[in-house]
């Protein structure tokens, strides 16, 4: 009888040993009503699947075509991604073709200007704005929310007429200048300050501490997150960008990566395969920097969305 008890407990600890696992689907009758069915469950994942082969799939086609060989179909159909005769000529074309490492030292200094001024633009604009109180601080506002209707193709003759008249124009710091500060970044920021409890601030306040004080050390830990976002957008908005440096360069020697580029459209055109590479080459190093700063991004949006 003790051996049938030990066993049954053996059974029964084994039982108890094994991992609750928890669905992510409710059956019938369940109240979670936070999870979905069955079949609700796979329509979402079928949704998923269905937006990321859309959003990968040409990133995929693009680095598929960089490598096949000059005798291969790029544009068969259904499309074969897996080249048959996989060759880097491609990318050892655009390297003899573009200073591809000139060019790509200009467009880091002016991603990492960009990245700082508008951290500490929109940080101290986004604290005026979300925390103090002063005259005229809706007008303020207002016009920032107005500059988000236009487009940047609209203000692009008085940016590079400004930028003319101040003596940057053919330079990097024209390329920089209008991108200092962004109007979304601003208001990004200070929804962030707005969400900082009121109490800690007067707190700060009557303790003594100066306005950078309490930016140093209360602000800014609130609104970390919110900065790594704004920081990273900042920095990919800044490389990608190829219209306001195609107009404000006109010195090839100065050119970002982004448009020199578009050098290889107007010389290879007809061959799509040197076109892929370039554009593989400029787009590698944002895919690297979103790998590293993944975490930090989605932590600042979620931060964002629970405090808001």
């Amino acid at each position: 009888m003790s051996a049938t008890v030990a066993g049954r407990t053996g059974a029964s600890s084994r039982t108890s040993a094994k991992p609750y696992r928890d669905r992510f689907w409710r059956r019938r009758g369940e109240s979670d009503f936070l999870k979905p069915t069955a079949a609700g469950a796979v329509v979402r994942y079928l949704l998923l699947s269905l937006m990321a082969l859309i959003a990968v799939f040409p990133f995929l086609w693009q680095l598929s075509t960089s490598l096949k060989g000059a005798s291969e179909n790029i544009y068969a159909f259904p499309p074969q991604l897996l080249p048959e005769q996989p060759t880097l000529e491609h990318y050892a074309t655009v390297s003899r073709t573009i200073p591809i490492l000139k060019y790509a030292w200009h467009s880091l200094a002016v991603g990492v200007a960009t990245v700082v001024s508008q951290v500490c633009f929109c940080t101290c604009a986004g604290y005026a704005v979300g925390v103090l109180k002063f005259r005229g601080k809706y007008i303020f506002l207002a016009m920032f929310l107005s500059t988000l209707l236009l487009p940047g193709e609209v203000t692009l003759t008085s940016q590079y007429l400004t930028v003319r008249s101040l003596g940057f124009a053919n330079s990097l710091v024209g390329v920089f200048l209008p991108g200092a500060i962004g109007a979304v970044n601003v208001l990004l920021i200070t929804t962030a300050c707005a969400m900082i409890p009121k109490d800690i601030l007067e707190a700060a306040e009557i303790d003594g501490a100066s306005t950078w004080q309490r930016i140093r050390h209360v602000v800014w830990p609130n609104i970390r997150g919110m900065v790594s976002v704004v920081a990273l957008f900042s920095f990919i908005g800044a490389w990608d960008d190829f219209l306001w440096p195609l107009v404000v360069l006109s010195d090839p020697e100065k050119y970002t990566l982004t448009v020199g580029m578009q050098y290889l459209q107007s010389n290879f055109g007809s061959n799509p395969r040197v076109v892929a590479a370039g554009t593989i080459i400029a787009l590698v190093p944002i895919i690297i920097l979103f790998a590293l700063a993944q975490k930090q991004f989605f932590k600042g949006v979620q931060e964002g969305g629970v405090k808001g």
